[in-house]
């Protein structure tokens, strides 16, 4: 699929859209708001609310990461939104798109693949074969991890963790992407 992207024939904003999403696994409408000003590319981060709770989130942005949205920013960055729509660029992209960009490059978006989906892509490939710890990758998903003590007293947010997580992540894509990493299922099948 990542090779695939590579092939994409509609618009520059889509593409990157597409090539963002696998490496950031935010959700999908978070992705298409994006704004300019959340965006520190100098220091590799980017900062929103997250829609289901209204909190602050931190998404540490690997090199790879920066290099896409500097590329998009010679497009896009004059306007609010990093992803402006298609007929009107004061808007963010329609909601349909990344699914429809996937359909367009032949995936069933019933069952194959979705915008979603690549948060539980991220999930499980991170835990079992990058063998990061799964309150780290919780809190990068701006999920609620329970803690023993409550949450009224824990203000873990691991961010160290997470940017060396965020880069290991960017970096295993690569290597899948150039076909040096095989994906292994449950069962031990290679998936490519």
């Amino acid at each position: 699929m990542l090779r695939a992207f590579d092939g994409f024939a509609g618009t520059f904003p889509v593409l990157c859209a597409l090539r963002l999403a696998p490496l950031l696994f935010v959700r999908p409408g978070e992705l298409r708001q994006a704004e300019w000003s959340q965006f520190d590319l100098d220091k590799g981060e980017w900062r929103y609310l997250v829609t289901k709770t209204g909190t602050e989130h931190l998404v540490p942005l690997s090199k790879q990461s920066v290099a896409i949205l500097h590329e998009l920013h010679a497009l896009t960055g004059a306007g609010r939104y990093v992803f402006p729509g298609a007929r009107d660029r004061k808007r963010p992209m329609s909601e349909a798109t990344i699914n429809a960009a996937l359909r367009r490059l032949g995936y069933d978006t019933r069952t194959e693949i979705t915008g979603h989906g690549f948060r539980a892509m991220a999930r499980t490939i991170l835990h079992e074969e990058l063998e990061q710890k799964p309150e780290v990758i919780e809190h990068q998903l701006a999920h609620t991890v329970a803690d023993s003590l409550g949450t009224a007293y824990n203000r873990t947010i691991f961010i160290r963790e997470r940017r060396v997580m965020m880069q290991k992540w960017a970096d295993y894509l690569d290597r899948l992407r150039s076909g040096a990493e095989v994906i292994r299922i449950g069962s031990g099948k290679a998936a490519t």
